[in-house]
C-alpha cells in the first residue's frame, strides 16, 4: 500500500470541491501514502503531519490562493498533539468549511504481510511489531471516533483506494451508492453502511455448468432471478433506494451497501450488478465485487 497508484485510466482530472478540508488518518500500512497522493492527483492541496493546532492557520493562510482544497494527513507520529483535533475541527467546521475525516483501517495480519513485504520499521518500534500495532490502533481511537469516512483496506489494492477516494471527493463526482458483492466465508465488511444477506436466492454453486462462472454471466443471472426471488429483490433494491435517498438528503456525499452471499462468486455478485443498474436511474452507481476474484480462483 506504500507505492504510488496511477491515476485510473480514461477519467479526466477532476477539480476537488473549494472550500473543503479532509483529514485523513489511520493505521500505519493501511494506505495513507497511497490515500494523500490520490487527493493530490484530484488537486487537493496535502500536507502530512500537521499538528492540529496549525490546521486553521494553514486554512487561513490558504484562503484567497489557489489552493482551496487542502487534505493533512495525520499519524501516530503527531500523537503527542491528537487531543487537540476535536477542538480544531469544530473551530474549521464554524467557519464553514466543508470538513471530512477520512480513518483507513486493515487488519493485523494483512498490516504484519506489508511490513514483511515492505522491510520498513513501523513508527513507534517499541516492541514487536504486532504489539506496535495494538499500541498505535489504541492511541488513535480518538481519531477513528472522529471519522465520517472508515474505509477497510485489508483486501483493498492501490488502485482501489485510489478509485474510491476520486469517486468521493471529485467535484464532478454528485452522491456515489457504492454496492459491493461479498462472501460471508470470507468476512463481513466494515467500511460500509448497510450489510444485506441474499442466501435465500437460489444458489447456482450447485450447478456444475454455472459453478464455475462468476454472478456476472448471463446464465448465472437467469438462474438467480426467478419469478419468486425477483420479488424479494425488489424489497431489497427500493430499501436500498430508501436508505440512499434518506443519506443524500442528510448531505452526505456516497452510500455504501454490502450484498452477501456464501463464498462471494454468484449470487451476491449478480444482485449487486443488477442493483448498480437499476438504480442508476436515481444515483450515480458503483458496483465492487471484494470476493470475486478469490472465488473463481478457488473453481477455476
Amino acid at each position: 500500500m506504500q507505492l504510488r497508484a496511477p491515476v485510473p485510466p480514461r477519467r479526466r482530472r477532476r477539480e476537488p470541491v473549494s472550500g473543503r478540508l479532509v483529514v485523513l488518518t489511520g493505521l500505519s500500512g493501511s494506505g495513507k501514502t497511497t490515500a494523500l497522493h490520490a487527493l493530490e492527483d484530484i488537486g487537493f492541496y496535502t500536507v502530512d503531519n500537521l499538528p492540529p493546532a496549525l490546521w486553521e492557520g494553514l486554512v487561513s493562510a490558504a484562503s484567497g490562493t489557489e489552493e482551496t482544497a487542502i487534505a493533512i494527513g495525520v499519524d501516530i507520529r503527531t500523537r503527542a498533539f491528537l487531543a487537540a483535533a476535536p477542538a480544531a475541527l469544530a473551530a474549521l467546521r464554524a467557519r464553514g468549511l466543508s470538513v471530512s475525516v477520512v480513518f483507513l483501517d486493515a487488519s493485523d495480519p494483512s498490516l504484519v504481510r506489508r511490513y514483511n513485504f515492505t522491510r520498513r520499521t513501523h513508527p513507534l518500534a517499541e516492541g514487536t511489531l504486532t504489539a506496535d500495532l495494538a499500541q498505535e490502533r489504541r492511541a488513535l481511537e480518538g481519531m477513528r471516533s472522529l471519522a465520517d469516512v472508515v474505509i477497510d483496506t485489508t483486501s483493498t489494492s492501490a488502485r482501489d483506494l485510489t478509485q474510491d477516494l476520486w469517486e468521493r471527493f471529485g467535484e464532478d463526482g454528485d452522491f456515489l451508492l457504492r454496492v459491493v458483492s461479498f462472501g460471508y466465508k470470507r468476512g463481513v465488511p466494515t467500511d460500509v453502511d448497510t450489510v444485506l444477506d441474499v442466501r435465500a436466492l437460489p444458489n447456482p454453486y450447485y450447478d456444475p455448468a454455472l459453478k464455475p462462472l462468476p454472478g456476472t454471466a448471463p446464465e448465472v443471472q437467469s438462474f438467480v432471478f426467478t419469478p419468486t426471488s425477483l420479488d424479494l429483490y425488489t424489497r431489497l433494491r427500493e430499501l436500498i433506494r430508501a436508505l440512499a435517498a434518506g443519506a443524500r438528503a442528510e448531505g452526505r456525499s456516497s452510500y455504501s451497501v454490502a450484498i452477501g452471499c456464501t463464498g462471494g462468486q454468484h449470487r451476491s455478485v449478480a444482485v449487486a450488478e443488477r442493483l448498480t443498474h437499476d438504480l442508476a436511474d436515481t444515483f450515480r452507481t458503483r458496483a465492487q465485487h471484494r470476493d470475486l476474484e478469490e472465488a473463481l480462483r478457488e473453481h477455476g
